[in-house]
C-alpha cells in the first residue's frame, strides 16, 4: 500500500522530478516506510514517477519502482494483489525470473506476458503505473495507468499544457503546482446533491478520477491528443456472468456463496504484517470476524466504544468477538475528545464529504491498538440490499411515473404540499424534487440519494448539469458527474430490480464517498484497510445471480444470513439495522455551533462567488429551527472549510 505520482511531458528531467518529489513528499503519511523514484533518461526526457511506501508484503525486498530483468518495463503500485503468488507460479513456468517476493513485482512481468490482458489476471485492489521503453512494444515509451474493478484505490489525473500529471491523491496534484486552485463548478453540483464528489469529476477544475475498471495509454512523448479513459472491466462479460450453471434460486446461491466467502477472507488475510479486523455489532463485520476467525486463530479485534450512550455497540461487538475467539480490544471515545480534533479529521480529507469522520476516528483507534492493516465488512450493504435505498427507489421510480401524467405548472403547485404529507421534512424534499422535477436526474435511485434535492439545491447554488460529449469513436471526450451517472442508469435498466439498485449503489454512492472516504483518512493515520465483501470473483458471483436467487422477502441481507447464519450469534440477526454514526444533532447545537456560526459567516474566498446569497445561512438557520438534519449544515462546513484550506491562495 502506498502513494503514486507522476508526470510525463515535462520539459525536462529536472523540472519532472521536482514536480514527483513535491507530490511523494506530500503523500508521506501514505507511506511512511520508504519512498522510490524513477526519472527516465532514455527515449524520453521529461517523464518521471514516484511513490510512498507502507509496507505490508515483502517488508525488506518491495522497494519500488520494480523492474523486469532488463531494465526495461518499470512499475509503481498501490494496493495489494492478493493472487500474486498464483501469478508468480503461472510467470516462472514461462520463464521469468523474479528478485523479490513483493506482489509489486508480479506486474512487469505479467505486462511482458499477456500486456493489457494482465488486468484481467489480478485479483487485488489496485491503481497502478506502469513505463514500458522497449522499442519492440511501440514506437515510443508507454505510459500505463489502471484502476481496480470496484474502485476501491484511488488515481486522479490533469491534462494541461505544460503536461500529464497523475497521483493518488488530489492534493498531491495540487501540491505540485502542475494545476490552478480552481473551483469546479460542476463538481460543486454533484457534492451538493449527493454530500460527495461523484466519479469522475474533482472539486479542483481540471482535475478527474480514473473511474473503476477503466485504464489509460500515453504515448510519450506524445502530446497533441489528451488520454482518455477507456473500460476494462464489465461484470456482464465476467465468467461468473456467463456460467450457464450458476444458481437460479434463494438456497443454490447461498450454499454456492459461503466457500466464496471464505476464500474471500483468506486471501485479504495475506500480509508479512499483523492483520486485526473492524468490528462493531453489524452483520457485516462480525461475517468478517467469524470468517478470518476460521482462516486465523487469535486475529484481533477492535471495537471503538461510545460508553453511556445510544451509539455504543460495545456489548454485542463483544458476544461476536466471544463467539469467534478473537483477541479483542475496546477503544473508548467521548464526544469531547472526538470535537477537539475534528480539525484534524477534516484535514485528513482529500476531497470534502459529509461522511468519513466516523470512519477516520475508526482508523485512528486501529492505530492505536497497533494495527497496520485492518479488514472491514465495507460493501455488504450495496451487495446484499441492505440500504433503504432499494425500498425507496421503487417508490421514486412510481412516483416519476406518475409525474409525466401531470403538467408542469400544477407538479410545480402540488409540490409545495410533499413536505407537509411526510413526518421528515427531508425526505418531503427529496419527494417534491422527484416530482417537479423528474427528468433532473437519469434515475429514480439518484433521487433516494439526494443531499440538496433539486429545487433546494438552487437556493444554494446555481447548479452546473453538463451532460458528457462522446467522440467519434465512441469515447467521452470530456468526463462529467452526469455523464457517470447517465451510465450507471442505463446498465442498471438491463438488469433485473434488486441487481440494478445493487449497481447503482456500487457505482455511485459507495465508490465516490464509502471507499474514497475510507481511503483518505486510514492512509491519513497510515493504515491499509481491506474489504473483503469487495473481492472481484465475489462481486461478479453475486451481480450474476438473478433477483429471485438473492433475496427473500421480509428479510434483510437475506443471502449473507443464508450463507452464514450458523457461525453468528442469534442476537446480530435479531437486532434492526443500525449506522456508525456520531451524536451529530446536539454536536451542531453545542459545542461546535460557534465554529458553524463563524465558518457561515465568512465563506472561503473560492467558494463564495458559487454562492447564492443567505444560500449557506439558509439551511444553517433550518437546522437550528428543526427543519432539516445535521447533515445538510455539515456538509456545508466541510466544503468551506477544505476550501479555505486547500483553495485559497
Amino acid at each position: 500500500m502506498c502513494g503514486i505520482c507522476g508526470v510525463a511531458f515535462a520539459s525536462h528531467n529536472v523540472e519532472a522530478e521536482l514536480c514527483v518529489r513535491t507530490m511523494a513528499a506530500a503523500m508521506r503519511h501514505r507511506g511512511p516506510d520508504d519512498e522510490g523514484f524513477l526519472v527516465c533518461d532514455r527515449r524520453s526526457p521529461g517523464l518521471a514517477l514516484g511513490m510512498r511506501r507502507l509496507s505490508i508484503i515483502d517488508l525488506a525486498g518491495g522497494h519500488q519502482p520494480l523492474w523486469n530483468e532488463t531494465k526495461e518495463v518499470a512499475v509503481v503500485l498501490n494496493g495489494e494483489l492478493y493472487n500474486y503468488r498464483e501469478l508468480r507460479e503461472r510467470l516462472v513456468l514461462c520463464g521469468h525470473s523474479f528478485i523479490t517476493g513483493s506482489d509489486t513485482e508480479v506486474l512487469v512481468h505479467a505486462w511482458e506476458e499477456w500486456g493489457e490482458d494482465t488486468l484481467t489476471e489480478l485479483r487485488g485492489m489496485f491503481a497502478f503505473a506502469l513505463l514500458d521503453l522497449r522499442k519492440r512494444y511501440a514506437t515510443t515509451p508507454i505510459l500505463f495507468l489502471a484502476r481496480d474493478p470496484l474502485g476501491i484505490k484511488p488515481l486522479y489525473y490533469t491534462q494541461t499544457p505544460d503536461g500529464f500529471a497523475f497521483a493518488s491523491e488530489v492534493r498531491a496534484l495540487l501540491a505540485s503546482g502542475t494545476v490552478s486552485r480552481r473551483l469546479s463548478q460542476d463538481a460543486l453540483t454533484a457534492y451538493l446533491l449527493f454530500g460527495s464528489v461523484s466519479e469522475p469529476v474533482t472539486l479542483i477544475e481540471g482535475v478527474f478520477s480514473l473511474p473503476p475498471g477503466h485504464r489509460m495509454l500515453l504515448h510519450v512523448p506524445e502530446r497533441r491528443r489528451t488520454p482518455r479513459a477507456r473500460q476494462w472491466w464489465d461484470p456482464a462479460l465476467s465468467p461468473a456472468a456467463r456460467d450457464t450453471r450458476k444458481p437460479r434460486d434463494f438456497t443454490s446461491a447461498a450454499k454456492k456463496l459461503r466457500p466464496m466467502l471464505e476464500d474471500a477472507v483468506r486471501a485479504h488475510l495475506i500480509a508479512d504484517v499483523p492483520v486485526g479486523l473492524f468490528l462493531s455489532s453489524g452483520l457485516d463485520s462480525g461475517a468478517i470476524a467469524s470468517l478470518a476467525a476460521k482462516a486465523q486463530a487469535g486475529i484481533q479485534s477492535f471495537t471503538l466504544t461510545f460508553p453511556g450512550t445510544a451509539f455504543d455497540e460495545a456489548d454485542l461487538a463483544r458476544v461476536i468477538a466471544k463467539r469467534c475467539r478473537t483477541k479483542h480490544t475496546e477503544v473508548p471515545l467521548n464526544g469531547e475528545t472526538i470535537v477537539s480534533r475534528l480539525d484534524e479529521a477534516i484535514a485528513a480529507l482529500d476531497q470534502p464529504t459529509m461522511d468519513a469522520v466516523n470512519t477516520y476516528f475508526v482508523s485512528w483507534a486501529a492505530r492505536k491498538v497497533g494495527l497496520k492493516v485492518a479488514l472491514s465488512g465495507l460493501g455488504g450493504d450495496e451487495l446484499f440490499a441492505g440500504y433503504p435505498t432499494f425500498a425507496d427507489t421503487p417508490r421514486f421510480a412510481k412516483l416519476i411515473r406518475s409525474a409525466w401524467f401531470v403538467p408542469a405548472r400544477i407538479r410545480r403547485w402540488t409540490g409545495l404540499f410533499f413536505a407537509a404529507w411526510r413526518v421528515s421534512p427531508d425526505a418531503g424534499r427529496k419527494t417534491a424534487g422527484a416530482w417537479i422535477y423528474p427528468d433532473a436526474l437519469p434515475h429514480p435511485y439518484f433521487f433516494a440519494r439526494t443531499l440538496f434535492p433539486p429545487g433546494r439545491l438552487e437556493r444554494i447554488i446555481e447548479p452546473r448539469f453538463r451532460p458528457s460529449t462522446v467522440g467519434a469513436d465512441g469515447v467521452t471526450l470530456e468526463p462529467t458527474w452526469l455523464g457517470w451517472l447517465q451510465r450507471g442508469a442505463d446498465e442498471a435498466r438491463k438488469l433485473e430490480p434488486i441487481g440494478g439498485i445493487s449497481w447503482l449503489e456500487m457505482r455511485n454512492y459507495m465508490v465516490s464517498t464509502l471507499l474514497r472516504d475510507t481511503d483518505a483518512v486510514s492512509m491519513a493515520q497510515s493504515l491499509e484497510v481491506r474489504v473483503p465483501l469487495l473481492d472481484t470473483p465475489l462481486v461478479e458471483f453475486v451481480w450474476s445471480l438473478p433477483d429471485a436467487a438473492r433475496r427473500r422477502a421480509g428479510a434483510q441481507k437475506a443471502l449473507l444470513v443464508e450463507a452464514l447464519g450458523d457461525l453468528l450469534p442469534e442476537e446480530v440477526f435479531a437486532q434492526r439495522k443500525r449506522t456508525f454514526t456520531l451524536p451529530w444533532e446536539e454536536w451542531l447545537r453545542g459545542p461546535l455551533r460557534v465554529k458553524l456560526d463563524a465558518s457561515f459567516a465568512e465563506p472561503s474566498p473560492t467558494l463564495a462567488p458559487f454562492l447564492r446569497p443567505g444560500g449557506m445561512p439558509g439551511v444553517w438557520n433550518d437546522f437550528l429551527a428543526g427543519k432539516t438534519t445535521w447533515s445538510r449544515p455539515w456538509s456545508l462546513y466541510v466544503l468551506n472549510e477544505w476550501c479555505r484550506r486547500h483553495l485559497t491562495a
